[in-house]
């Protein structure tokens, strides 16, 4: 880790890693202000914060896919050997020092076999990158968290399949209705169209127009494929970056999918 003074006690849980470099508060207040319907213009602030670029690096830290490399060969043990200023620096610099503004680096492609023979695609951003698209997701999460349906259960934080299952029997109980359709959107992450994304985001009330400029080169990164071309993409979200589903980029609606 960053040369930082370190807790007596192992943190793990999010909530402890937020509470010890002072976020929670934050993190709280960001969300009353999106229940009030506040809008947030100006989040790159928080989001480039000391403490925010910290804590992204104990979360990201204490994931176990941080120890699996991007195209640039690093891992998080390498961001481990500098001090807590010179990450917090580099970030920064990465996110606002270059001419032509943010421009991540290229997200290598890789196949995860499943079960049924088929593979499912994994885009795995540089180290780097990772720790950028965490500050965001840290600052976003609250604000759409406050704003999402209660109803939806998929990739949210502190919410589960057990949560989904339990909700679901106590409708059917409360309906008389014993029966259960399930259905996949295939190819949803391939699928998820740009614009209708950010004019999302924009309906949540998170009107950044910098940070919204940096989530678009984050979903355009070059993808770097297994047989060695690049792909640049006009459509979708890599599943394994943070900018899926899974770490709230909310397209909480369906409309978001290209027709």
């Amino acid at each position: 880790m960053p040369n930082e003074k370190k807790p007596k006690t192992k943190c793990v849980e999010y909530l402890r890693h937020a509470e010890y470099y002072d976020m929670q508060s934050t993190f709280d207040e960001l969300y009353a202000r999106s229940q009030a319907g506040e809008i947030f213009e100006n989040l790159m602030d928080v989001i480039l914060s000391r403490e925010n670029i910290l804590l992204a690096y104990r979360n990201i830290k204490s994931n176990t896919g941080s120890i699996t490399p991007g195209t640039d060969k690093l891992k998080i043990s390498d961001i481990g050997k500098l001090t807590a200023d010179e990450v917090t620096a580099r970030v920064r610099k990465i996110v606002k020092g270059a001419k032509n503004g943010y421009t991540p680096r290229s997200v290598r492609r890789k196949d995860i076999p499943k079960p049924n023979g088929n593979t499912r695609p994994l885009g795995i951003p540089c180290i780097w990158d990772r720790l950028v698209q965490q500050c965001i997701k840290q600052v976003m999460e609250p604000i759409c968290e406050a704003r999402f349906s209660n109803n939806s259960y998929g990739f949210r934080p502190n919410r589960s399949v057990e949560n989904a299952i339990a909700a679901i029997y106590r409708l059917m109980q409360k309906s008389g209705l014993h029966y259960v359709v399930e259905f996949d959107i295939k190819g949803f992450f391939d699928n998820v169209d740009h614009s209708k994304l950010i004019k999302q985001l924009w309906s949540l009330n998170i009107r950044d127009k910098e940070l919204l400029y940096v989530i678009r080169r984050i979903l355009k990164a070059p993808i770097l494929m297994p047989d060695g071309n690049t792909e640049h993409p006009t459509k979708g979200t890599p599943q394994g970056g943070l900018c899926r589903a899974r770490h709230n980029e909310p397209y909480d609606e369906i409309n978001v999918m290209t027709r």
